[in-house]
């Protein structure tokens, strides 16, 4: 197989590399799929909540370090679909004033080179291709929409009704949350018997065992390979990219596979799509006499401008009981860009997947002298109301990706950055929970979803190591994410990202993948 030769190699299968892939399978070029891990296993554990959050079963057996030279255990998994088996599947677009510059209370968040109105086209085929339920209309601070989303909302059970009912009496804008699952409901909201998503309380973190989620090896990597003309190898961990002389070409791709050889693949057109860290670190790894600071990176940005948004996972205690069981529902976006009491964005909240009593327990050396002592962890667990706060953090040069001399990844990261608009976010909920049926005094850190409080370890929502941009000189990528320095590599996860707005990355990654595989098709011709 490495001697020969491929249109397009593809490294990576997450939102960015099996969405391109599955765009250019219809080519009937000949497409090479290089994924670091294997499947996943399917087995019990995947929707257990001791094997999957307390005790990281899934996550890869890795550290990096911080800037001090501590090491870390970040949150990725290397399986094919990437760090997708693992996601929420809540599918947001970036607003349209993301795309513009933002000025948040910390500094700038920079415009990009491309407009919301050049990827709502695209937007709207990857809400169509990864099964969103939702409701364009409800949200006041979306953009314009060219379709509706291809499948109704997926209905609120009765308490988060009612604290939809109860946001609305505040005056609130409260909007089903957009989501990616293989649903089919009946009249009241249950999912019918033909339905692949059976409604249950794995949604949010846990690998589907029974395939519903959208992510990418079920939408786009296991349909792509049913094409004759695509290949794709697992336990293939590419190493470098290697280029011909004069440095403008990638010529092999050099990959340490399962049983320790070495294979060097090639192709006309390579796609990296690692990961934002990652991806940083094979091109920083790749470097050679042309470009002696890493492949792609005669601007020095390749690794810098990192971002993982502000994040807080939250849990709330409802004075009535809560038996949802499909909580990720509802989402919340009226201080998206400002209130009446701050000029600058605060960001968005939204429901998180059913905290149980495992989750609790495991929480529970962090909440000592926090919780109700009259209330038992099944209990509590019983009573639970999960939230996300999700703001924006700023893309800062010295928040960057290194390498050191024996190749581990080292990640500086400021972790105040911007954080003001958050802690605000947090306060409004806060003060809103008595008129939400909770109990005023209990909002507590669900550091469960943040592995342990460690900002620092949450690489889930990961980008912008690997900016596109207008001018070589300040960006790696050109406006198609071809590299600025390179005549044939491309770049497609989320790294592309100069600012990442205040929602989950995925559909921007999906969609960019897809405007990107129509440029590369045409290339190919």
């Amino acid at each position: 197989m490495a001697d020969e030769h491929y249109d397009v190699i593809v490294i990576g299968t997450g939102a960015g590399g099996g969405t391109l892939a599955h765009r250019l399978a219809p080519t009937g070029k000949r497409i090479l799929i290089l994924e670091r891990g294997d499947y996943l296993p399917r087995e019990r554990d995947n929707w257990d909540s001791t094997a999957v959050f307390v005790k990281g079963r899934y996550r890869a057996p890795e550290f990096w370090y911080d800037k001090h030279g501590n090491e870390f255990p970040p949150e990725v998994n290397y399986y094919v679909g990437g760090n997708t088996k693992f996601y929420g599947a809540a599918l947001f677009r970036l607003r349209p004033e993301d795309f513009g510059e933002l000025r948040h209370h910390d500094g700038v968040s920079p415009a990009w080179p491309i407009r919301y109105e050049d990827l709502e086209p695209y937007y709207t085929e990857a809400e169509q291709l990864y099964l969103v339920h939702g409701r364009h209309g409800e949200d006041p601070t979306e953009g314009s929409a060219s379709g509706q989303y291809p499948h109704p909302p997926v209905e609120h059970e009765p308490r988060i009704q009612q604290l939809s009912d109860d946001l609305e009496k505040k005056g609130l804008h409260p909007f089903h949350l957009p989501i990616g699952v293989n649903l089919t409901q009946d009249g009241n909201g249950r999912a019918t018997h033909a339905s692949v998503c059976i409604r249950c309380d794995r949604v949010d973190g846990f690998p589907c065992l029974l395939g519903a989620k959208s992510d990418a090896q079920v939408i786009c990597v296991d349909p792509a390979l049913k094409h004759d003309n695509v290949t794709m190898v697992t336990g293939a961990h590419v190493r470098r990219l290697d280029t011909d002389p004069t440095g403008r070409t990638v010529t092999g791709v050099v990959a340490e596979l399962g049983d320790g050889t070495t294979q060097v693949f090639s192709a006309d057109i390579v796609v990296v799509a690692c990961g934002a860290v990652n991806s940083a670190a094979l091109l920083l790894r790749s470097a050679n006499d042309k470009h002696p600071g890493g492949l792609a990176n005669s601007s020095d940005v390749v690794g810098r401008h990192y971002m993982r948004h502000n994040n807080l996972a939250l849990m709330a205690v409802s004075k009535e009981p809560n038996p949802t069981r499909f909580q990720k529902t509802l989402a919340l976006h009226d201080w998206y860009l400002g209130a009446d009491d701050w000029d600058f964005p605060l960001g968005g909240i939204q429901m998180l997947g059913k905290s149980d009593a495992d989750q609790i327990h495991g929480e529970a050396p962090r909440w000592a002298g926090a919780v109700m002592p009259d209330m038992p962890f099944e209990t509590l667990a019983h009573h639970a109301v999960d939230f996300w706060l999700c703001g924006e953090d700023l893309p800062l040069p010295e928040s960057r990706v290194t390498l050191d001399k024996d190749g581990a990844i080292h990640l500086a990261l400021d972790e105040k950055n911007n954080i003001a608009g958050l802690q605000r976010l947090r306060h409004k909920l806060q003060g809103m929970l008595g008129h939400l049926g909770m109990h005023e005094h209990h909002l507590l850190p669900h550091s469960i979803y943040l592995h342990k409080g460690m900002p620092i370890g949450a690489t889930a929502h990961q980008a912008g190591t690997v900016r596109f941009g207008d001018d070589p000189k300040s960006s790696a990528l050109d406006v198609d994410c071809k590299a600025h320095d390179l005549d044939n590599l491309y770049v497609v996860d989320t790294s592309f990202f100069p600012s990442i707005g205040a929602v989950n990355p995925s559909l921007t990654a999906i969609a960019n993948a897809l405007r990107v595989g129509d440029r590369i098709a045409a290339r190919l011709g």
